[in-house]
């Protein structure tokens, strides 16, 4: 393997211009993670992109924000710009959990330590820049920028948010993946042009007087309401988000316009997506692939987690009503070639500590690679921000060709001996049949060589829910698919002779999501053999379907009202619910069964089971606990007939329970499944 020197990687000391022979810097980056040299972390893939046209950038990883600021003065001013990379994730989720206690570590931060990185630093960061160098131009970006560039729910402080602007002192935002709205940014600040006066550049937010506004406020804009209307009125939130969203997964967007303190934020559309010829020069760029130097004998969590992997696209149709990807990525499809993506792999290769196996080739989705839709005057109309929900598009083509190429091509690499998909699989887009039938033979033949070949032990598959009702509002399929894509996972294993386990990912306390949900979804998972581990309570995170619906109580679409768990204890009472085969959890379990008017589930949960510590259930009879009775809308309390469930999923599930352990009637019919 290459030896690399300090001066391979960007500048991030004054020493280290110095070994350059730089006097200035074009651009200083200030990012609050820990610089690693990957095309996996935001602040070097921008250093990189700017590097390679020609500016010269330093970064300055995770500076301390207390005392004297010397962090932020040793390298001076730049001639252009201050940027501010806040992370590879939204710097409160990365602190905090859904709990809102503190993480056990920080995944972007040498040896997981706590204290690298400030709450919001986007905002801490600007405000000691511009107090230290008031008329050096600071531009905002990230993730954390993106998903907080119009009003937005906080869930920290439990608080709707003005756009981040208004919090900040920095003179612009630049949304989304940020490639090409930072070379042109610096390419206009480099000709001369004032921070002020680029309002006309794509993928940014500035903040505007109205009569300041270019060209004015026209009709081809999107007014949205004003943030002070939103504190008033919830529905007016809710109906901005779905403007918002939708503008996101736009070919063609619009610019988005709202009134806040007197001002407008000013929101213009974003660049097409990139193409596969752009992409490849960001993965080529010359990445050591390695931390910096200066964190020699420390570990990067992040970093240990896909030091060996390869991302082969960007961009994610799924729609999640829950994922951030679709305000950040967007939901078209930009593939990497093939080309590229085995220059990489070589690379990783070569690594001293590779041992042949890479831990994922995927992407934000592992198989939407090669997919888009097969008419673009369609697309470049539509307005939905899912291609595969309620329904898979029809104009939306599946083949899974182009992704096997790329699997083979690389397991052919003198040097692999495996290539794990370590990504989430859309089992939906494998079990979908369309009408071309040259599409349906490649999703099978892809399902067996994934099974077969691409599994390290465990497959991660992400159903989320086994509510139909449920999964409806976090807009993933039914779980009638899991069970299908289950009867297959497991019969290629038996046919195979393979001893392989589908790790299943759950969420509580969703939108829509009630205990009652959740206690059939213990009683479903445990007939399916699974002591669920990949689980969480839903968190509210900036920017997301599920987040303006939890916090509006109105779904943005139809602006119907939905439930949702808030406060500790109900959020509590959920999650318990995974964790029913835990000795400690019995007692709650049964008591909120009762009281839900779900008795009868005891017995499914705990039937030949003896009681735990000395405790002994009462299944029937007996007096009613304290708090007794039932949600509205759900079925009838204990002592009151057989009680009702509203899941189409558990109503047969005594012989669901059985598909796991003989070959189901489904496998027996039809001629595609007998062929995966």
């Amino acid at each position: 393997m290459k030896e690399y020197r300090l001066t391979d990687f960007l500048p991030t000391t004054k020493k280290e211009l110095e070994l350059r022979g730089w006097d200035y810097v074009d651009v200083i980056l200030f990012s609050a993670d820990a610089y690693v040299d990957h095309p996996s972390f935001g602040a070097a893939v921008i250093g990189r992109t700017l590097e390679a046209a020609g500016f010269r950038v330093a970064i300055v990883p995770q500076p301390d924000w207390h005392g004297d600021y010397r962090d932020f003065k040793k390298l001076g001013r730049p001639r252009l710009f201050f940027g501010i990379a806040p992370g590879c994730m939204d710097s409160m989720v990365n602190k905090y959990t859904a709990a809102r206690r503190l993480r056990s570590e920080d995944a972007y931060s040498p040896d997981g330590r706590h204290d690298m990185r400030p709450e919001y630093p986007t905002i801490v960061y600007a405000k000691i820049l511009k107090e230290l160098y008031p008329d050096v131009p600071v531009v905002l970006g990230g993730i954390e920028a993106s998903l907080r560039r119009v009003s937005h729910y906080d869930y920290w402080s439990d608080s709707l948010k003005k756009c981040l602007l208004c919090y900040s002192p920095a003179d612009m935002i630049t949304y989304g993946m940020g490639e090409k709205v930072t070379i042109q940014l610096a390419r206009r600040l480099a000709a001369g042009e004032s921070i002020r006066d680029i309002r006309d550049l794509p993928q940014t937010v500035y903040l505007s007087r109205k009569e300041d506004i270019i060209g004015g406020i026209t009709d081809r804009d999107i007014v949205l309401h004003s943030h002070e209307e939103c504190m008033k009125n919830k529905k007016a939130q809710a109906e901005n988000f779905k403007n918002v969203e939708e503008q996101s997964n736009m070919m063609h967007a619009q610019r988005l316009l709202q009134g806040v303190d007197g001002r407008y934020v000013v929101i213009n559309p974003p660049y097409p997506p990139m193409t596969t010829e752009e992409l490849d020069a960001s993965f080529d760029l010359p990445y050591t692939r390695q931390p910096h130097p200066k964190y020699k004998g420390k570990r990067i969590p992040a970093y240990e987690m896909i030091k060996f992997s390869v991302n082969i696209h960007r961009g994610c149709f799924g729609g999640c009503a829950f994922c951030t990807i679709s305000a950040h990525q967007g939901k078209f499809i930009t593939c990497r070639s093939k080309e590229s993506i085995l220059r990489e792999v070589k690379q990783v290769i070569e690594m001293p500590d590779f041992k042949g196996n890479l831990s994922d080739l995927g992407g934000p989705s592992a198989n939407m690679y090669g997919m888009s839709g097969r008419n673009k005057n369609a697309c470049e109309k539509c307005r939905r921000p899912s291609c595969i929900h309620p329904q898979i598009c029809p104009n939306l083509n599946t083949d899974h060709s182009k992704l096997l190429d790329i699997y083979r091509s690389v397991d052919a690499l003198p040097g692999i001996k495996h290539s794990y998909i370590g990504s989430g699989v859309r089992y939906d887009l494998l079990l979908h049949r369309s009408k071309d039938e040259a599409s349906n033979k490649a999703a099978m033949e892809y399902t067996r060589e994934l099974i077969t070949r691409h599994v390290s032990g465990r497959l991660k598959v992400a159903p989320e829910h086994t509510s139909d009702r449920v999964l409806y509002l976090m807009r993933k399929p039914s779980f009638q698919q899991f069970y299908e894509f289950k009867r297959i996972f497991d019969r290629i294993n038996r046919e195979e002779g393979l001893r392989q386990q589908i790790i299943p990912y759950f969420i509580s306390s969703h939108p829509g999501c009630q205990e009652e949900d959740m206690a059939e979804l213990a009683v479903i998972t445990k007939n399916l053999d699974f002591h669920l581990e990949q689980v969480q309570d839903f968190t509210p995170t900036p920017l997301t379907n599920a987040t303006e619906t939890w916090y509006t109580g109105y779904d943005p679409y139809t602006l119907q009202p939905v439930f949702s768990a808030k406060t500790p204890k109900e959020k509590l009472a959920q999650r318990q619910f995974f964790f029913w085969y835990k000795p400690e959890e019995r007692r709650g379990i049964e008591q909120s069964l009762r009281r839900i008017g779900r008795p009868d589930l005891i017995a499914k949960l705990y039937s030949g089971m003896p009681p735990q510590g000395g405790y002994r259930p009462a299944y029937g009879g007996g007096p009613k606990p304290a708090g007794s009775g039932k949600p509205s809308g759900y079925g009838k309390p204990s002592g009151g007939g057989k009680p009702k469930s509203y899941n189409p999923n558990f109503k047969n599930e005594n012989s669901r329970a059985k598909h796991h352990s003989e070959k189901p009637q489904q496998e027996k019919r039809g001629r595609n499944r007998r062929n995966f």
